[in-house]
């Protein structure tokens, strides 16, 4: 056996979107990060693993951007056949690519080193190398979904749903018990152009009527999410016992489908089961603020918001797909966006602990509006972010100056509801073109400029200007009305693309008092965020849209130049 040491500003526990997102931000903004992964791949619900598509808030124009969007349009350009196996090399690829980033898979913690009431260190081990990890850092992010630096650390955190007497709401049970959300194994099935036949495991169980079924819609082209046991177990340590049913419940619910009644699936087969199960919800850390029903009625306007949700409170019940008096979640309703405090992504009781994704400081009820991935994944940036700027600032995390956490993140696209991203100076005080460029609101009809061939957006000053960087935000189609991974193959598959509202190629050009040119071309875009190093001595520039990916008008949000 080997061990090998590392001494870091940030230890991130847990590789699923919450923790990928929260170590690329804090790498990029310059602080040494480890993250520690237990799977071979990155993605958590989201890899090929597990292969649950990737969910957010609701409604118009409140979809995620930052870091989720730039991983799913990635994958869009990379893998336009949208292969599981393929968007994880996408996720991989972020990781690798990062400088300040020590990637470390198939490690699974199981350790972890006090001092009075702050983590010095935690113990990994790698399994399929023969060697411990031990990682000593000045902040430790769990982000692992089960929070397994709790009992590790002796982190105060919950289980389970609370009672409606305990923090005044509606949703919980009338006494607190041990009951959660459940777990899924999904499927995957795949059209053929000829029938296909299906003889189950004999292990597998029989449904041989709809009836056998009830309450659960089992179309060929959803992700068969009420397959789901556990709620009434224990999420974490029965977790095997867990897969097993789930495999019995999945191969039985495809026999049902092949062989008991018409269910429009004689081309179909069955092209992959998950065998480990995704999880919903185990230990919810104590923050500093325990998020409630309450603040996501009331639309969570915090002071130090950092991020947002917008799904449902979409309730499972514990029984899961053994729920037999209705439909298995209750949809109660929540606005969209609401906003999310810093405060509950710091432990109560251990110094250097923070956290991000489902295992938040929230109640049960609030965890069903928090906890799907694309809210997962901009905690994990917000945190990772903030924690960066404690390091740099020598403060304490919980003591960072909140407007400079929010004007960063909103700087890297990271929308905030009810805040406007300040404009540097030069973009304010020179002339332009089109004012709503500059309006510092990225998002919207109303912020948007549109243009068409010939047109373009000019920048005026009154002498030659020293501009060293230019930042873009153009348009991916926030309200596009698909995933970014499918759930079913069909033999027509439709092509999911990069959006067509997108800019792909456009020229930055500028001009000096002298009559010099200078002039930047950018092609394959497939962003929505870019920014352009230049140091240019220009009296005036201007952005010259050149195609798109199939729109015929040219949108674009921002065009600042610093």
């Amino acid at each position: 056996m080997r061990t090998i040491h590392y001494l870091t500003d940030l230890c991130v526990v847990g590789g699923g979107l919450a923790g990928l997102c929260c170590a690329l931000a804090a790498s990029r903004h310059g602080i040494r990060t480890v993250l520690m992964q237990d799977r071979p791949v990155l993605g958590g619900n989201a890899s090929e693993e597990i292969r649950m598509w990737v969910c957010g808030a609701h409604g118009k124009d409140n979809r995620e951007t930052g870091m989720i969007e730039e991983l799913e349009l990635e994958n869009f350009y990379q893998n336009p056949g949208l292969k599981f196996p393929l968007w994880d090399s996408v996720l991989y690829e972020k990781a690798m690519a990062e400088k300040n980033l020590t990637l470390l898979l198939n490690t699974s913690c199981l350790e972890a080193d006090m001092e009075g009431s702050r983590i010095a260190s935690v113990k990994g081990w790698q399994g399929n190398a023969e060697t411990f990890h031990v990682v000593k850092a000045r902040y430790f992010a769990d982000c692992s979904g089960d929070s397994i630096l709790a009992p590790l650390t002796g982190a105060h955190y919950r289980y389970g749903r609370e009672a409606k007497a305990d923090f005044n709401e509606t949703i919980p049970p009338d006494t607190a018990d041990k009951k959660t959300m459940g777990m899924s194994c999904l499927f995957q099935i795949r059209e053929t152009d000829h029938k296909v036949p299906f003889t189950p495991p004999s292990w597998a169980y029989r449904y041989e009527s709809d009836a056998d079924l009830p309450y659960k819609d089992h179309e060929f082209d959803n992700n068969f999410w009420w397959i789901e046991v556990g709620g009434e177990w224990d999420c974490i340590h029965d977790t095997d016992r867990c897969r097993d049913e789930l495999l019995k419940i999945c191969y039985g619910v495809w026999d049902h489908m092949k062989n008991h009644g018409d269910h429009g699936v004689d081309n179909w087969e069955l092209e992959w089961i998950g065998f480990l199960p995704g999880k919903r919800e185990s230990r919810r850390y104590v923050g500093q603020y325990v998020v409630t029903q309450n603040d996501v009625e009331a639309g969570g306007h915090f002071d130090d918001i950092v991020a947002y949700a917008g799904w449902t409170m979409d309730d499972h019940f514990p029984a899961g797909f053994y729920y037999q008096d209705g439909y298995p979640t209750t949809y109660h309703p929540a606005p969209s966006p609401w906003g999310l405090p810093l405060r509950c992504m710091i432990s109560e009781n251990i110094e250097n602990l923070v956290f991000a994704g489902r295992n938040i400081s929230v109640t049960h009820a609030a965890l069903s509006s928090t906890r799907v991935m694309a809210t997962c994944a901009v905690l994990g940036q917000a945190l990772g972010t903030a924690v960066a700027l404690a390091v740099h600032s020598h403060t304490a995390v919980q003591n960072v100056d909140i407007s400079l956490l929010q004007e960063q993140l909103m700087e890297d696209d990271c929308y905030l509801p009810w805040h406007t991203r300040s404009v540097s100076a030069l973009a304010r005080q020179a002339w332009c073109s089109h004012e709503v460029i500059r309006n510092g609101l990225e998002r919207g009809e109303e912020n948007c400029w549109t243009g068409r061939e010939g047109d373009v957006i000019e920048y005026r000053f009154k002498g030659d200007t020293l501009v060293h960087e230019v930042r873009l935000v153009f348009d991916s189609d926030l309200n596009r009305d698909y995933h970014n991974m499918p759930c079913c193959y069909p033999l027509h598959e439709t092509r999911y693309q990069l959006p067509k509202t997108l800019i792909r190629s456009y020229r930055i050009e500028g001009e000096a008092e002298n009559g010099q040119q200078f002039c930047l071309e950018v092609g394959e875009n497939h962003q929505r965020l870019a920014r352009h190093a230049l140091d240019w001595q220009v009296k005036r520039i201007r952005l010259v849209p050149l195609t798109t990916n199939g729109a015929e008008a040219f949108r674009l949000f921002s065009f600042e130049v610093r």
